[in-house]
């Protein structure tokens, strides 16, 4: 079910020819066209029968190598060629009777092979065992025969004084029991001889030629960079598509129809995997990421420009992982790659299969896992490019009916309870780790496919809503299988599930009756600081909101992915919060000293408590570390197709707002890299104080507090610790290397606890919080009674 791929679509077989597979059961007749064959119909079409139709939908179609002028067709039918590797192993002229004889007079011991050349000679010989050279040769003349085990006595009598022979020697023992009348018993050397036997394989790879001897006999049927498609003939007409399994695919432009392209580059050019798998990290940082945006140029930016400009910068930045949207070929640019169209084919507008292999390489090599945001929960629904109306019915991969359209999106939905539409999704995940070397998966907008409403009706969090006749059983089935194939053949893939409506169980394992996710988003954290940054004075935030939305469910926390703000901040029409809260301005010229520092305070201090009082991962959009300070907006009509927004502006690292920005959170990123916060317990929220403002958590040896009055500051603020010493800090928002103040002295660094019970603690601290300030501190000594 997870490996379909494997028979699928196109594929070189060993035997001089390529095999096409597809299903498409509402077809009446399937043909290839492409440049190979003058994009004829008929030429290469299933055959009728078993090994061309079968009763469930299956195409199959043959095409055959050419031969080059000149040579003669293979003597053996079951000749095998290997593609993979430049070597001439069998075209050493030696012919294939040749083969067979030193394979037989090497294998078989004398009188092991007496009654191969003639069927007859068997019978003939155990025929004159039985009865002499002079036996009866009609039924009359033959009378009545003595039992088995009386003939079988005789004939030992008759052997006893023979030679001894090579041939192994056997013997049937009849016990008396009607279970164990042909009870063998065997010669032990024979039976050791036989097991020592190797067979003859050297011999038979020797009829296996290279690949210089197939292109020296052979044309390939379909050269490699051939562009095809797949013919249809159905109860509405003939129909052209991309075929669904298609690994490469050139999605439509200038009102060309799309293509299929036939990815079989030589050996020497196929690319080679360098870089061993990262190890699973304890805690993830994740780089989230656009390839088509991730360049300063007002243009598509490719694989290998992500390679040279983004990696270096993440690697630098401290992440640990990068997750990449858009990749999965669609039609649409300006859908950002959501409204998917070909599952199997990484989008050309980036680079080659090669190019992306070589990202995922040179990210491994760098010690950064990659994840793709993959979208099964729905699909595009264009029929010249997609698998809507793929056979010219409208029940081949989705549901009919409004069932299977998305209520609001315009998108395909799923049938999850087909399996052939399992065998497809769940192929496509394996494929994705087994053919880009993928380490994860951030399943997208699981509400979308968990109900029919499509996640669009009010949740209060109520369990009817979660076991009502609205919910796709078939879906949830479908992410248990998910889930299950995943981790039970690659045991460190990581899934990532984003549900808004944060359905019970999603993180749980699958065997306790959860879907078994590793980690869900925390959806309502990023909705929750936009809210606040556009709608709330800063005056009137309430502490305690902000820690139960970031905190959420306690008994799932450990679970849980928080972001202050992803790509949907800065790409589904919304603004990231630089914009929000220092404008679009590249320096401090063009703004108020004030309203700047305001700005890149909340910055930071919404950062650091997002990624440090949750669970063991943490997102942040590409851009956002450095506080972008520009949406982004896709080419498209609105705009007549302009790629002013659709960049990122690297440049504004050299303006020291944004590059102070950016230090705070790579400093704030290798805080977890070499204190393992992330990867720690829970955080002990002790101290949430809505009239001074002030949270305080403790996570292992590490003190966190926060000063969100926007006015008062406290020279001897109290904070209880559970563990007497010395705290220093490590961190600090107000640094004025950070863009801050700089209000705390080098001697307010250290701080010893005091002998007084605060917060619930038996010890606490007096520490200064400066306004709009956060403070990491670290046990450094530990002092005893």
């Amino acid at each position: 079910m997870s490996s379909g791929y494997e028979l699928m679509g196109m594929h070189r077989n060993v035997q001089h020819r390529v095999d096409f597979l597809e299903w498409a059961p509402g077809a009446r007749y399937c043909a290839l066209i492409g440049d190979f064959n003058g994009w004829s119909t008929t030429r290469n079409c299933a055959r009728e029968g078993h090994f061309g139709h079968d009763d469930y939908g299956y195409w199959f179609i043959i095409l055959e190598d050419k031969l080059r002028e000149g040579e003669e067709p293979d003597k053996l039918y079951f000749q095998q060629y290997n593609y993979a590797d430049d070597y001439d192993k069998g075209d050493t002229g030696i012919t294939i009777e040749e083969i067979f004889k030193k394979a037989n007079d090497e294998y078989w011991e004398p009188g092991e092979d007496r009654f191969i050349k003639s069927r007859y000679e068997v019978a003939a010989k155990l025929y004159e065992e039985m009865f002499g050279p002079n036996g009866p040769q009609t039924e009359e003349e033959l009378e009545a025969m003595p039992d088995a085990a009386t003939r079988y006595k005789t004939w030992k009598e008759q052997q006893k004084n023979d030679p001894a022979s090579n041939l192994p020697s056997y013997d049937v023992v009849d016990s008396g029991k009607e279970y164990d009348i042909y009870n063998i018993i065997g010669d032990p050397e024979s039976f050791k001889k036989f097991r020592m036997k190797q067979p003859p394989i050297a011999y038979w790879l020797e009829t296996k030629k290279g690949r210089k001897g197939w292109l020296q006999k052979y044309m390939p049927a379909l050269p490699h960079g051939s562009k095809y498609r797949v013919y249809f003939n159905t109860p509405n007409g003939p129909l052209e598509r991309v075929p669904a399994w298609a690994n490469f695919v050139i999605p439509d432009a200038d009102g060309m129809q799309a293509l299929a392209v036939h990815w079989e580059p030589p050996p020497e050019y196929a690319y080679k995997w360098k870089h061993k798998l990262p190890v699973k990290p304890k805690s993830l940082r994740i780089y989230e990421c656009h390839v088509g945006i991730s360049g300063q140029e007002p243009k598509i930016s490719s694989f290998s420009d992500f390679i040279s400009k983004v990696l270096p910068h993440v690697k630098e930045a401290g992440y640990n992982a990068i997750q990449i949207i858009g990749v999965v070929e669609h039609k649409d640019y300006f859908t950002v790659g959501y409204r998917v169209t070909n599952f199997y084919a990484v989008s050309s507008r980036y680079g080659t299969p090669d190019d992306f292999k070589r990202l995922v390489d040179e990210a491994h090599g760098l010690g950064l896992l990659v994840f793709l945001e993959i979208v099964h929960s729905y699909a595009a629904a264009d029929e010249m490019v997609g698998l809507s109306l793929f056979d010219g019915t409208n029940d081949c991969y989705f549901h009919t009916g409004k069932r299977g359209h998305h209520k609001f999106w315009g998108t395909r939905m799923f049938k999850y309870g087909d399996l052939d539409v399992l065998h497809f999704l769940l192929s496509n995940l394996n494929w994705w780790v087994e053919e880009y070397h993928v380490d994860g998966f951030h399943f997208h907008s699981l509400s979308s496919m968990l109900y029919t409403h499509n996640g669009f009706a009010s949740f209060t969090g109520d369990m009817d809503e979660y076991c009502n006749q609205y919910v796709d059983k078939e879906a949830l089935l479908y992410l248990i299988l998910a889930n299950e194939v995943l981790h039970a053949l690659h045991p460190n893939v990581i899934t990532i599930a984003e549900d808004a409506t944060l359905y019970p169980g999603l993180c749980d394992p699958t065997s306790q009756g959860g879907l078994g996710f590793d980690y869900f988003a925390n959806l309502s954290a990023s909705e929750m600081w936009l809210a606040l940054l556009e709608n709330t004075p800063d005056h009137e935030w309430c502490m305690s909101k902000i820690v139960s939305t970031l905190v959420g469910d306690r008994q799932n926390t450990d679970k849980m992915l928080l972001y202050a703000e992803n790509h949907n901040q800065s790409i589904s029409g919304g603004r990231s919060f630089a914009e929000i809260l220092i404008g679009n301005s590249l320096g401090k010229s063009s703004i108020s000293q004030e309203s700047l520092l305001r700005g890149c305070s909340l910055h930071k201090m919404i950062r650091l408590i997002t990624s440090t009082i949750g669970g063991h991962a943490y997102l942040n959009f590409m851009g956002n570390e450095f506080g972008h300070p520009k949406r982004v907006e896709f080419p498209m009509s609105s705009n007549n197709f302009s790629f002013s927004l659709a960049n990122r502006r690297w440049d504004l690292l050299e303006d020291d707002v944004h590059y102070q920005l950016f230090s705070f959170d790579k400093d704030m990123m290798h805080l977890d890299k070499n204190g393992r916060i992330l990867s720690r317990g829970l955080a002990n929220i002790h101290h949430v104080n809505d009239t001074t403002m002030v949270i305080s958590y403790l996570r292992g040896p590490n003190l966190f507090v926060f000063n969100f009055h926007p006015v008062n500051s406290y020279e001897r603020y109290i904070i209880g610790v559970e563990e007497a010493g010395e705290y220093q800090v490590t961190l600090n928002t107000d640094e004025k290397k950070y863009g801050g103040r700089g209000l705390l002295g080098h001697d307010q660094n250290i701080q010893r606890t005091i002998s007084r019970r605060a917060d619930g603690m038996r010890f606490c601290l007096e520490v200064p919080l400066p306004s709009r300030s956060a403070q990491v501190y670290k046990l450094t000594r530990i002092l005893r009674a």
